[in-house]
């Protein structure tokens, strides 16, 4: 028969009662230790406007394209985003509750996306959606986000002359990656003359308007070309014809997705080679370089806040981890790392307003800083934007980035540039 302990029982030893001491002890200690917020609190406490959560879960979506001309750029933002997602369950979720992800394609069309937004805020309830590539994408979802007051946290470098409550950028914007390059390239190469291109959507059009009275207004110099092609275009013949003609000091290029891959065979067909012609983008990272290949890049420059061979013990652990995740092979890049700094800063914001109340979150964001991030040290401002330093990169053979240039200081992000609007 199996002895039930009772204290006042005589066959209870001494050291049963010590036993028992001891594990309560620590038992007490051991919540006592624990911060309050990392205490589950009751969902009636943190949860006050009906979003999917419960005393043991709280539900986020993920909104990009894992498939279309889009999803070569947008697989290491969703990657990113769950390795972050997995790394804070692992650290016992989000006030004392774990993270639940539904997953949404976006399909690289944006009336999908708004679709897919409406389904994760009205349906699902979604507390936080980490997604969008494209400022087509993310002008098509931002009406859903603000009618139904949820929260988006976007990972890619853009045009500015946007600022939401509901929405944190954590990709550059015109200011820290546009106006940088073209500093650079005018004072580190002597570029006067430009030739823009750009895919045909919002983002590569509204840019190259802010890099025109920039490099017209500002610079002095001349734009002696400017060329858009549909999204996922891969015939660029024509275009090398018309930049050999004009002979520009420096190609100027936001083209995005897939068309990378045609775009740098087409330059290289051509003769048009980094070693005879300076090349600055604003659109390729590491992730556009498994499709373009090192090869045909090798020379040119990309401008971004973010490389994967950043020489900083906070990338060498993020580094380590993803390709620990996702293989010895996986690349990362530019947006796939700032999409990694989405979940931390809503993690943050959250465990600061000791609630997943959407305005209390965004009340509670601005200030946030992440001294963790593989990019280094950022904070977040009012704006909802990113302190982040600028970075210029060359394309090496083997499909890496040198770093060339780094911006001193952070800069401080400014979506409303006077002058550019």
């Amino acid at each position: 028969m199996k002895h039930v302990f009772d204290a006042g029982d005589p066959q209870s030893t001494k050291a049963d009662l010590g036993r028992r001491r001891l594990l309560q002890a620590l038992a007490t200690a051991s919540a006592a230790s624990l911060p309050m917020w990392s205490r589950a609190q009751p969902s009636s406490q943190v949860n006050t406007t009906g979003l999917a959560v419960t005393d043991t879960e709280v539900t986020v979506g993920q909104l990009h394209s894992s498939t279309g001309t889009m999803a070569i750029s947008e697989t290491g933002a969703i990657q990113a985003e769950q390795l972050a997602i997995d790394q804070i369950n692992a650290m016992g979720g989000i006030l004392g509750r774990k993270i639940k992800v539904i997953k949404e394609d976006g399909a690289s069309d944006w009336p999908t996306f708004a679709e897919k937004a409406k389904k994760l805020l009205i349906n699902d309830h979604c507390a936080a959606v980490f997604g969008c590539w494209t400022s087509a994408s993310r002008k098509a979802v931002l009406p859903v986000f603000e009618k139904e007051n949820g929260l988006l946290y976007y990972p890619t470098f853009y045009e500015g002359l946007e600022q939401s409550k509901n929405v944190f950028y954590t990709g550059q914007e015109a200011t820290q990656q546009i106006l940088y390059s073209l500093d650079w390239a005018k004072k580190e190469k002597g570029a006067k003359t430009f030739f823009l291109i750009g895919s045909d959507y919002i983002w590569p059009r509204t840019s190259m308007k802010i890099a025109r009275k920039h490099i017209e207004n500002f610079q002095h110099g001349k734009v002696v070309g400017e060329e858009y092609y549909p999204l996922g275009s891969t015939n660029f013949g024509s275009l090398m014809n018309k930049i050999k003609l004009q002979k520009p000091d420096c190609i100027f290029a936001a083209v995005v997705g897939g068309s990378n891959v045609a775009f740098y065979k087409a330059l290289k067909a051509a003769g048009i080679t980094g070693d005879k012609q300076l090349l600055v983008t604003l659109a390729v990272t590491e992730d556009e370089m498994t499709g373009v290949g090192g090869e045909n890049f090798a020379g040119f420059y990309s401008s971004m806040k973010y490389f994967q061979t950043l020489d900083n013990d906070n990338n060498k652990k993020f580094v380590a981890a993803f390709k620990a995740k996702y293989g010895a092979s996986a690349v990362i890049g530019d947006v796939t790392q700032a999409g990694y700094l989405g979940p931390w800063l809503w993690k943050e914001a959250v465990e600061k307003a000791k609630s997943f109340d959407v305005d209390k979150v965004v009340a509670a964001s601005p200030g946030l800083e992440l001294k963790t991030a593989p990019e280094g040290y950022v904070k977040l401002d009012a704006n909802h934007h990113l302190w982040s330093r600028s970075r210029i990169a060359q394309g090496q053979p083997d499909g890496s980035f040198k770093v060339v240039s780094e911006s001193p200081d952070l800069i401080k992000p400014d979506p409303f540039p006077k002058g550019y609007q």
